[in-house]
């Protein structure tokens, strides 16, 4: 049960790569400003990572996807963790900008907490938990891709914290320490999204509605509030 099927996940958006990656022959890149290689060979190894994994993406993957040499690929990046670490923040900084431009839609706090699960958790997007899961595995061995992890996982924090932080401060929510509070919740969200992304142990459905209801023992809400606002905005 537990994985991603990639077979059955689309790749990154079609415009992007069909400007930038797919069918990119060596004569395309060298007519290409040094700018527009690099973001070629950013949005190629976007595509492999998406389609056999952080660890499995090489060099020579990413120079076959763009029809090109692998020492064209050297000579615009400095290393293969430079490389990763930039394909992975574009992808998962993609999905925080999803997530925040759903979250400045809502009227209030409580309304913006319950858009940021519904985002967080989107049913059509496995991959992008599992995007994270990889990341957290390889961030040991490089360095960079850890930097990048690690500055994309403070900004989910910061989002969340400001959500909480302003309910508190119109008496919506209720926290003695928002930045712990923040760390708790998005940690909650994370572990029961491994399950379902790694082992399958878990039904989204489960995710939702555990990961809600704790927020609201962690933030002083009414039981099943998030649910009814979410319920309300569809």
């Amino acid at each position: 049960m537990g994985g991603i099927d990639r077979s059955r996940r689309p790749r990154q958006p079609r415009a992007l790569l069909d400007k930038c990656a797919i069918g990119v022959t060596v004569g395309a890149m060298a007519r290409m400003s040094p700018q527009e290689r690099r973001e070629a060979i950013v949005t190629a190894a976007m595509a492999v990572m998406e389609r056999q994994g952080i660890a499995a993406t090489t060099v020579r993957d990413v120079a076959a996807e763009l029809g090109t040499s692998s020492g064209l690929i050297h000579h615009y990046v400095d290393s293969m963790d430079d490389l990763l670490a930039e394909a992975f923040a574009r992808a998962a900084g993609d999905d925080l900008a999803t997530t925040r431009a759903a979250v400045e839609s809502g009227q209030d706090a409580v309304d913006r907490l319950a858009l940021f699960f519904d985002s967080y958790a989107r049913a059509d997007d496995d991959f992008g938990m599992q995007r994270w899961l990889e990341a957290w595995a390889e961030a040991a061995r490089r360095p960079a891709l850890q930097r990048a992890s690690r500055q994309l996982n403070e900004a989910w924090h910061s989002l969340l914290a400001s959500i909480i932080r302003d309910g508190v401060e119109h008496g919506t929510m209720r926290s003695d320490d928002i930045e712990a509070a923040a760390w708790r919740v998005l940690s909650l969200l994370d572990g029961l999204m491994l399950q379902v992304v790694a082992h399958g142990a878990l039904t989204r459905a489960q995710v939702d509605a555990w990961s809600r209801a704790g927020a609201e023992r962690e933030l002083g809400l009414r039981p099943g509030v998030l649910g009814a606002v979410s319920a309300r905005s569809m």
